[in-house]
């Protein structure tokens, strides 16, 4: 099975909670479907921007996104005492019942 790990910090200059850390996460989503829309000409703008430069676009967009689905896990973790470590190996054995993946 081909994994992609990826670890990213717990910001400590934040107080984050459960319905900030969503509604940042859904902005975070947001700006990154803006930027691959502006790929495909989506946004109603002529696009101006290079594949290369709009891919780069995406990928920031994408961290932030990862970033900000990291900082819900401490808060998962710290403030509701979540096991995330057990969470992941029960969706990876979802995802392997699903057949989307082979173990």
């Amino acid at each position: 099975m081909l994994t992609k790990n990826i670890s990213l910090p717990k910001l400590n200059n934040l107080s984050p909670t459960m319905e900030s850390t969503a509604l940042k996460l859904m902005e975070e989503a947001g700006e990154l479907a803006q930027a691959i829309g502006k790929l495909r000409g989506m946004s109603g703008e002529q696009a101006l921007c290079e594949e290369k430069e709009v891919m780069e676009l995406i990928t920031k967009e994408l961290l932030d996104v990862a970033q900000t689905a990291v900082s819900m896990m401490f808060v998962l973790e710290e403030q509701y005492g979540i096991n995330i470590e057990q969470a992941k190996e029960q969706h990876v054995e979802k995802l392997a019942k699903k057949g989307y993946i082979n173990v």
